[in-house]
């Protein structure tokens, strides 16, 4: 049976996909890598092989993905230096028997694009096809979890909504959607060399989100349109770094604000105004919308109406 080693396996992501593939009766197949696999110890029991690695220290990796076949490469949190991180996984697999890669990558990844995120993503993709590997690039929308279910409860406690993107549209995706098709292309055949744009099922803006949390949550927000330096001066006051900063969380979120401007910035530009049925393609499910994860959460959003 083919062997699977997921990078990252502790992160919310990977615990995910992790959870899903024990699901299917695939625990014996994974090798799961972190640096802190102390917090996996819980797999081992379910027949996963549990290894340290760790991207920043390149001579870990060796050991760590050694005997698999293929790797699910979940990229990292530090956004804007993650290049170096990947790059040591990507040579640790091409050298080590890997035969294909499986990226999360980013919506639209265009050198014109404004947002840094897609610079590591860019570059990752990059590194990949050079590596001679096979490779499938999942190229993920803006999670609509990080909007409502991280930054939401803050956008309501508040009252206020603020953004720079000027009615810019976006088709935010489901995390879970997200991993599930992970899953379809590590688990199927005929997705080498390819990508594919994961997107929700309807490009909306934050007006129209702002809209539906109001009506099916009961809250009172309003959205607010600033510019750049009003976004970054809001996150200044919240003491979130400009730069990317490991390990630097603000409500549970790795967070700086040189990503998040840019990403508002490539919002409004029309960069991220994509929206595919590539989760239905990929897993036979239609993806589900971002009205659909407000619902669902209604009565956790409503608690945090002050």
């Amino acid at each position: 049976m083919t062997k699977i080693v997921v990078t990252g396996a502790s992160g919310q992501y990977g615990r995910s996909a992790t959870d899903k593939l024990i699901a299917m009766g695939r625990g014996e197949d994974l090798i799961l890598i972190s640096r802190t696999p102390g917090k996996l110890e819980d797999r081992i029991a379910q027949g996963c092989t549990v290894r340290y690695g760790d991207f920043d220290k390149p001579e870990t990796l060796a050991e760590a993905i050694a005997g698999a076949d293929k790797m699910l490469l979940i990229s990292r949190t530090r956004v804007g230096a993650r290049i170096l991180q990947h790059k040591a996984a990507i040579d640790a697999a091409a050298a080590n028997g890997v035969q294909h890669i499986v990226y999360t990558s980013f919506v639209n990844v265009e050198e014109d694009n404004p947002a840094i995120v897609t610079i590591d993503h860019r570059e990752t993709e990059k590194l990949i096809k050079q590596s001679g590997c096979r490779w499938t690039f999942l190229r993920d929308a803006h999670y609509a979890d990080a909007m409502i279910l991280n930054a939401g409860p803050g956008f309501i406690a508040s009252g206020v909504w603020q953004t720079s993107t000027a009615g810019g549209r976006e088709a935010m995706v489901w995390r879970d959607d997200c991993v599930n098709c992970a899953l379809a292309v590590l688990t199927q055949e005929g997705h080498e060399n390819k990508a594919y744009p994961i997107t929700g099922p309807n490009s909306e803006n934050f007006a129209e989100v702002v809209a539906m949390l109001n009506e099916i949550v009961g809250c009172s927000v309003q959205l607010v349109e600033t510019d750049d330096d009003g976004i970054y001066a809001m996150f200044d006051a919240m003491g979130i770094p400009r730069e990317p900063v490991d390990d630097q969380t603000v409500g549970g979120i790795p967070w700086n604000s040189d990503d998040m401007v840019s990403f508002e910035r490539s919002i409004r530009e029309g960069y991220l105004d994509i929206c595919t049925d590539d989760v239905e393609k990929l897993t036979g499910r239609k993806a589900r919308s971002v009205r659909q994860m407000i619902e669902e959460n209604r009565e956790f959003l409503k608690q945090q109406i002050p």
